[in-house]
């Protein structure tokens, strides 16, 4: 039997402030096959963002079990995490975050420096933004693309690596829904060539566009169901239900 690529066992995670101790998490357990695609829903403040920090090695749990590959991310050092982080997670942010200074083809590198690979850095930031369809953007900098281009360039960032999981925050929060529709489609077609994809929204349609929700509501899983009515964006933009 094929053991999950993440498996999350009674999570707790607590902030302290003082002495006022507040529970984000509050007892999370659920598993995700690699090659999924699981939307996390939602309200704010329902500790959605900050499982998904804990998930990405970004932030650590208070207690409880995380398992990644089969092994316990608890047991790993500094260091470990680190290489985790660079090699086997990409993450897509609402807000972009790309270097202002630095091209298209310079933000996409930007992982690739941190990590002892034997690529070509161009040639492999050049692949990864054909794969979202920028190759025509390279020489770019940031503030000559719109919105949606910018997640596209983040996507591509997230992608460089070939990591196994692709975390999306939000990824569509600060776009139009046409934009947002070809950020989903992208997502989508990633999942079908088998990347895991774990999306974090508060948005309904957004979350749709995955196969499986895990909705938190006040720290706790509150359900985890498949998706009934899946919306299926083509490249196109042509709607699928």
């Amino acid at each position: 039997m094929t053991k999950p690529l993440i498996s999350v066992q009674n999570l707790y995670k607590s902030f302290t402030n003082g002495e006022v101790v507040t529970e984000v998490l509050r007892g999370v357990s659920f598993e995700i096959d690699e090659g999924e695609f699981v939307a996390i829903m939602g309200p704010s403040g329902s500790g959605k963002s900050t499982l998904m920090h804990i998930l990405g090695f970004l932030d650590t749990l208070t207690k409880g079990k995380y398992i990644f590959q089969g092994r316990d991310v608890s047991s790993l050092t500094d260091d470990d995490l680190a290489y985790l982080r660079n090699r086997e997670i990409g993450f897509v942010f609402q807000a972009f975050y790309l270097l202002p200074r630095l091209t298209v083809v310079e933000n996409v590198m930007l992982p690739l420096l941190y990590s002892n690979t034997s690529k070509n850095k161009k040639e492999a930031a050049k692949a990864a933004l054909a794969a979202v369809g920028l190759s025509h953007r390279l020489d770019y900098f940031p503030n000559q693309l719109s919105g949606g281009e910018k997640q596209r360039v983040a996507i591509a960032r997230a992608l460089v690596n070939e990591p196994k999981v692709i975390f999306a925050d939000e990824p569509t929060g600060n776009l139009d829904s046409k934009s947002g529709l070809k950020v989903m489609s992208i997502l989508q077609r990633l999942n079908e060539e088998g990347k895991t994809i774990i999306l974090v929204t508060h948005e309904q349609n957004t979350s749709r566009h995955a196969q499986r929700i895990i909705r938190i509501k006040d720290g706790l899983i509150e359900s985890d169901q498949p998706v009934v009515d899946r919306i299926i964006a083509r490249e196109e933009n042509e709607l699928v239900k």
